[in-house]
C-alpha cells in the first residue's frame, strides 16, 4: 500500500492508495436510488478569475454528462465568483430544486459543511470536485496535490542543474494559505527543497491574488538582493506572471528558473519566451470527464461502477474513508509542449504561437 500524506495540522487531508480491489461509496444505498437518464448534476465552481473553469470544467463536464445520459441528462451550474457566502446560497438553492447529484468545488471548505449536510439529509449526494469540503462528502476526485508540489520543487533542483546546493537562495511564493490545496502543494515542495536549497524567503499569498504575490515578491527582491535570488518557486501560475513582472521591475534581466501550475495558456507562452521554467499541467479534460462519470453512476445507483472509479480513499477533518480518484500531472516545459497541451487539445499551435513568438517558438521547436 503506497501512502501519500496529503497536509497536516487541523485541515489534514491524508490519501491512502489501495493495493487492491475496490471501495464501498459511503451511503450509496441511501443517497444514490436507481435512476434512468433524465438526471439533473448540479455544478458548482469557486471563481472565474482562473480561466479554466469557465473555459475547461464547465464544458466538458456538461457534455460528458450529456453524452452519458444519451442527450437526456442536464448540468445546473452555478460559479460562487470567490464569494464563500453566495456559494453555500447557490448549493441551497440546488437542493431546493431537488437536483439529483452534486459536483462541488468549495472556495470554504470548513463553512460548506453544513449545506453539505443539508445536501445529505435531503438525499443528495455531494461529490467533492478539485478540493476536498468538509461534512458528508460521498465521493472525491482530485488531481495528487503533494505530488503537484514535488513535481514543482523537483524542475526546480533541475533548473539549478547538478550544482545546486544549500548555498542557493529560493523564494517560496505559496496559495491561499486557507485553501487546502495550497497546504499540499507547498508540503510537496518543502519534502523536495529542504536541506537542498536555502529557502530565503516564503509567502503565502493571501487570496491567491497576483498582486499580493508582487508586492511580497518586491519585498523578498528588496531584502535578499536581486541577483542572490537563485530561484522561485511559484504554487500556480497566476502567481508565477506577478513574479516575472515584479523582477523585471527591478531591473532583472536574466529571470531566475520559476516553477507555475494549471498551464494557463500566458504560462505556456512564457515557458517558451524563457521567462518561466516549467508549468504542472493538469489534464483538466480528465479530471472532468471523470467527475461526470462519477456524478452520472452515482444519480443512478450504479454503485459497482462507482465503486471502481473510486478505488482510492481520502481522510478530511470531520469524515474518514472518502471514496477518492487521484488523477496524475505532468511537469510541462519547453521539451513537452507539444506532447501534452496540443497533444490533449488544451490550446492549438496558433494559441500558443502568435505572431510576436515566431522566433521563440521556433527556437523550442514549435513550428506551424
Amino acid at each position: 500500500m503506497r501512502r501519500i500524506a496529503i497536509a497536516v495540522a487541523a485541515a489534514t487531508i491524508s490519501v491512502s492508495l489501495a493495493g487492491c480491489g475496490t471501495l464501498n461509496a459511503t451511503g450509496s444505498d441511501d443517497a444514490s436510488p436507481t435512476k434512468g437518464n433524465d438526471i439533473t448534476v448540479g455544478l458548482l465552481l469557486p471563481e472565474k478569475s482562473n480561466p479554466q473553469y469557465e473555459q475547461f470544467h464547465y464544458p466538458v463536464i456538461k457534455a460528458n454528462v450529456a453524452s452519458l445520459t444519451h442527450g437526456q441528462g442536464r448540468v445546473e451550474y452555478a460559479n460562487a465568483e470567490a464569494d464563500a457566502g453566495k456559494q453555500a446560497r447557490q448549493l441551497q438553492q440546488m437542493i431546493d430544486d431537488r437536483v439529483d447529484v452534486i459536483l462541488l468545488d468549495p472556495i470554504d471548505t470548513h463553512a460548506i459543511a453544513n449545506e453539505v449536510t443539508k445536501a445529505k439529509e435531503a438525499g443528495i449526494p455531494v461529490i467533492s470536485y478539485d478540493r476536498l469540503a468538509e461534512g458528508p462528502i460521498d465521493a472525491y476526485i482530485t488531481f495528487d496535490n503533494e505530488l503537484v508540489g514535488e513535481v514543482q520543487g523537483r524542475s526546480l533542483l533541475t533548473a539549478l542543474g547538478k550544482d545546486a546546493g544549500v548555498s542557493d537562495k529560493i523564494v517560496m511564493m505559496n496559495g491561499m494559505p486557507t485553501d487546502p490545496n495550497a497546504k499540499q502543494f507547498k508540503a510537496g515542495a518543502l519534502n523536495v527543497l529542504e536541506g537542498r536549497v536555502t529557502i530565503a524567503k516564503s509567502f503565502d499569498t493571501e487570496g491567491w491574488k497576483p498582486a499580493n504575490a508582487e508586492k511580497n515578491m518586491t519585498v523578498a527582491i528588496n531584502e535578499i538582493g536581486k541577483d542572490d535570488i537563485k530561484a522561485v518557486y511559484a504554487a500556480n501560475d497566476g502567481l508565477a506572471g506577478s513574479i516575472v513582472k515584479a523582477l523585471k521591475a527591478a531591473g532583472v534581466t536574466d529571470l531566475p528558473p520559476i516553477t507555475g501550475q494549471d498551464a494557463e495558456l500566458s504560462a505556456v507562452q512564457r515557458i517558451v519566451t524563457g521567462e518561466q521554467y516549467m508549468s504542472v499541467y493538469k489534464p483538466y479534460p480528465q479530471e472532468a470527464e471523470n467527475a461526470a462519470r462519477m456524478a452520472v453512476t452515482k444519480a443512478q445507483g450504479k454503485n459497482i461502477q462507482f465503486d471502481a472509479l473510486t478505488s482510492q480513499t481520502a481522510h478530511s477533518p470531520t469524515n474518514k474513508g472518502i471514496p477518492t480518484q487521484l488523477v496524475p500531472v505532468i511537469a510541462v516545459t519547453k521539451d513537452n509542449i507539444k506532447d501534452t497541451v496540443i497533444k490533449d487539445g488544451m490550446y492549438k499551435l496558433s494559441d500558443i504561437c502568435t505572431p510576436e513568438l515566431t522566433a521563440d517558438c521556433a527556437a523550442t521547436g514549435l513550428k506551424k
